[in-house]
């Protein structure tokens, strides 16, 4: 630590000072400093001379503070409070109890699964300074292999990286309620060939479904792109269109209906997984993370009402499962 005077000032030396002036002298004081009267003279001389001002003055056989010390002793505490709060803080961090973590995700999971994870997570460990990363699913990789994020949610498939699974997703159509194809069980993709479709900017689960209408010849109808499924949702309401979405949006069942999209009687969707690049190191209470998200998944997840009502055949299988033959 260096003052902007003529010398390095030494932290043992501080103590030393904060202490013979607490205890009103060195004979007080040396029992608590665990140093013989002359090292502590020795030490308060050096500081002196290390600041270039006097911290103490005789009176009689006493010694008090002169006005310069007085005001250097409230600084010094400030000193070796700030000292031991860094080492506190590195001890901390050494214990993998501390520090920033990012976490990358899709608004929709932002919204309807982190905010309330965060709330118990961040009780258990409150010196985890979490700090979410908003993109779209099918940015998310990049941002993760580029090392923007320690931890990213998103659709599993990348071999890069290792990862943990959440909870399955899945493509819906949302209808008005009264459309003339309101009442299916289940739409396929070819069934929304003469539709005006609306579909997300940058979502993981348009990639999917343009797949598979490219495999079932389809061009689909897109009238809007949007990055928020609310305006999509309220301009279904208003008879604008059908809106592709992923089950874990927010999709209210008041005016409009959910139906799962498939390809020949298929699956069209993913697992979501928490993600991380196994090159890079990941801290302890990162590892903390994503076993409490994935215990708390398993019981809980965005979307989970949608795809529990799956038809069995279109159900999305967890990630190194073999097909049913």
């Amino acid at each position: 630590m260096q003052f902007l005077h003529n010398g390095r000032v030494n932290l043992r030396q501080l103590r030393t000072f904060v202490l013979v002036a607490e205890a009103g002298g060195f004979a007080r004081a040396v029992s608590r400093l665990h140093l013989s009267q002359p090292a502590a003279s020795r030490q308060i001389e050096a500081l002196q001379d290390d600041l270039g001002v006097k911290l103490f003055e005789r009176v009689g056989r006493r010694i008090r503070l002169t006005s310069d010390g007085e005001d250097l002793l409230r600084r010094s505490r400030t000193v070796l409070a700030d000292a031991e709060a860094l080492e506190q803080r590195a001890r901390a961090l050494k214990g993998g109890r501390a520090g920033i973590l990012r976490v990358g995700a899709t608004p929709q999971a932002i919204e309807n699964m982190l905010a309330d994870f965060l709330k118990h997570y961040r009780r258990g460990h409150p010196d985890v300074d979490v700090r979410l990363v908003e993109e779209g699913g099918a940015r998310l990789q990049a941002r993760l292999a580029q090392g923007d994020v320690h931890l990213a949610i998103m659709g599993t498939g990348d071999a890069r990286f290792a990862e943990r699974v959440l909870y399955p997703m899945h493509v819906f159509a949302v209808v008005p309620k009264g459309h003339r194809l309101s009442r299916k069980v289940a739409l396929d993709v070819t069934e929304l060939a003469d539709s005006r479709l609306m579909v997300g900017t940058g979502f993981a689960s348009r990639v999917w479904f343009e797949a598979a209408c490219q495999l079932a010849h389809v061009k689909p109808q897109i009238v809007l792109e949007s990055a928020a499924p609310h305006t999509m949702i309220a301009l279904v309401r208003a008879g604008y269109g059908i809106a592709v979405l992923p089950s874990p949006a927010s999709i209210p069942a008041d005016a409009v209906r959910a139906i799962p999209v498939v390809h020949r009687g298929a699956s069209i969707g993913r697992w979501s997984v928490i993600a991380w690049d196994p090159q890079r190191y990941l801290p302890r209470y990162a590892e903390d993370f994503v076993d409490e998200l994935a215990a708390r998944c398993a019981k809980t997840y965005p979307g989970r009402a949608l795809t529990r009502r799956l038809p069995r055949a279109a159900r999305v299988l967890p990630p190194h499962t073999p097909a049913p033959r």
